[in-house]
């Protein structure tokens, strides 16, 4: 009897799994992306065997024309799923076509690297490239590769330095790639709604890709584009409903693809926390976040760390305030033992009550005794740190005369250099007024001369600062100054930075360079942190922040 009920219950759990297993396809997208989020695990080993299984060709002796076919391969397999990877294989492409003196194969691997860098927020990189491309020699192919990069590098720099003129050259390079795409093609329709929905003409992008939808195959590139721009155009007309359930599908093919470089779930996740659904904008940012770390997406990763940090704190309110109802439960049943206890020991304590008290008071007036020398002590070690911070005040008051010395002298000068030129100007000396006038040797030594005394004042203000910086850095990329040297160009924008000065342009104009070099020793310098890239700068504020003995 025993055995026939397991074998029931078997063959029930068995057709219910199975029922489970094709109506799958029914159930909302929403459930179908929590499942298939829940063994991403799995596509991504399947990726991984596909990639190995074409490394094992690239190990075997290939002509050049074949190492260029094989290394491509890689290449669309790693470009949204590991970046750096991706760029390993298209650099070794570049000089396989070199030696192949195929320049038709050396533009199309540099529009690649072009896509790979400016996804990676290498954009000098990207725009060095597309730069040095002449387009009047392209072929229509090229074009189409050409168009579509400098969309993507506009596209990923506008996310960090948003900008109305990247938006009107983002559309006059797609105007420009819809000219030499098929009108009938896939693409020339996803751009064209890319474009329809960019000029908020969403009703007729929506119509486009709605008719486009049926024909495009599943677990496709294609298919997720045309699923997430159905989405947008939703999304942008406030129908959240619709534009989940596209964001979803769209979310769905990018799991099943293992593609790591996505949009469509950080939307999705930002939709659910403006409708308050906490729990599900948590899970979808968690893997959103997951993927861009794992692709090295750098304006994704910027981007999800910013939603994460607001979403991540709201789920752990929501956290908080249900273990704040559970651990007042707790309080009001522990009372309620402890009342209990109390009533039912009372009869036998009552005689001891008087004794407990006692023993109660005189361990209490150990404790407060404790406590007044440990209150004693704590004060003259404040009255030591009060008198190491006056003293510090009062070193910075010298400084801050000294820079005030240092301003009278910069004046004597200008009026030293004044009368000079005006003696040359009555004089009649017009040659050497004029070589005197276009010489910048006068500024470049006072420039010199104001950052070595900025050097000198600030190393006075915190010694240890070159030392405490390195041991932020990774070993092998510490800072290394030049004899004779204070500080380098890199020590000195850190030091800025130290003093609060945290905005690029003004370091740059303090400094006298580009912004552009100034946004490059930053990045590169977190590259370098031994410490997490987002509390690299944090960490160099704190840098001396005890009281400085003299």
């Amino acid at each position: 009897m025993v055995l026939v009920v397991k074998i029931s219950l078997t063959l029930i759990s068995f057709f219910i799994l199975n029922i489970a297993y094709v109506k799958a396809d029914d159930l909302p997208p929403i459930y179908r992306l929590n499942l298939v989020i829940k063994i991403k695990a799995k596509y991504t080993r399947q990726k991984e065997e596909r990639i190995a299984s074409l490394k094992r060709i690239k190990g075997s002796e290939l002509s050049l024309l074949e190492q260029y076919q094989t290394n491509n391969s890689l290449y669309q397999e790693y470009k949204k799923f590991k970046i750096d990877t991706a760029i390993f294989y298209a650099t070794q492409n570049l000089e396989v076509a070199k030696k192949l003196k195929n320049k038709d194969l050396s533009v199309i691997t540099q529009l690649q690297l072009s896509n790979l860098y400016s996804s990676l927020g290498k954009f000098l990189e990207s725009e060095n490239i597309l730069t040095h491309i002449n387009r009047n020699q392209l072929s229509a192919p090229q074009l189409f590769g050409y168009y579509e990069a400098q969309i993507e590098f506009y596209e990923h720099y506008a996310t960090n330095n948003y900008s109305e003129t990247y938006v009107k050259l983002i559309k006059v390079y797609r105007d420009s790639l819809l000219t030499v795409l098929e009108p009938k093609s896939i693409h020339y329709q996803i751009n064209l709604a890319e474009k329809n929905i960019y000029q908020h003409n969403l009703f007729a992008a929506q119509s486009s890709l709605l008719k486009l939808l049926p024909s495009t195959k599943k677990n496709t590139a294609d298919y997720a584009m045309v699923t997430y721009l159905l989405a947008y155009s939703y999304q942008l007309q406030h129908r959240n409903n619709l534009a989940m359930n596209y964001y979803a599908l769209s979310a769905i093919t990018d799991v099943q693809m293992a593609n790591k470089d996505n949009a469509s779930i950080q939307n999705l996740a930002l939709i659910f926390y403006e409708i308050g659904d906490i729990d599900n904008a948590f899970k979808y940012t968690k893997s959103a976040i997951e993927d861009a770390i794992f692709c090295n997406v750098k304006f994704r990763t910027l981007r999800m760390s910013e939603l994460y940090t607001i979403i991540n704190t709201s789920y752990l309110e929501k956290e908080a305030n249900q273990k704040g109802k559970l651990q007042l439960y707790l309080v009001l049943i522990s009372l309620l033992s402890v009342i209990l206890i109390l009533a039912v020991i009372y009869v036998y304590q009552q005689m001891k009550k008087v004794s407990r008290i006692k023993e109660k008071l005189h361990i209490t007036s150990q404790q407060l005794a404790k406590l007044n020398h440990e209150l004693s002590k704590n004060n003259v070690e404040l009255s030591d740190i009060n008198s190491q911070l006056s003293e510090a005040n009062q070193v910075k008051e010298a400084y801050i005369a000294q820079f005030f010395d240092l301003c009278s002298t910069y004046i004597n000068k200008l009026e030293d250099y004044r009368k000079a030129l005006n003696k040359k100007a009555n004089e009649k000396h017009l040659d050497e007024l004029f070589k005197m006038l276009r010489s910048t040797t006068v500024v470049d030594n006072e420039l010199e001369e104001l950052y070595k005394v900025f050097d000198s004042i600030f190393l006075n203000l915190y010694p240890n600062f070159v030392s405490d910086f390195n041991a932020l850095l990774i070993p092998e990329s510490q800072v290394t100054v030049k004899p004779g040297e204070l500080l380098n160009t890199e020590l000195r924008i850190f030091a800025l930075i130290r003093l609060g000065i945290t905005d690029s342009v003004q370091i740059a104009a303090f400094l006298r360079y580009s912004l552009s070099t100034i946004y490059n020793y930053r990045t590169k310098a977190r590259n370098k942190a031994s410490v997490s890239r987002n509390d690299f700068e944090k960490q160099v504020t704190k840098i001396g922040m005890l009281p400085i003995a003299m």
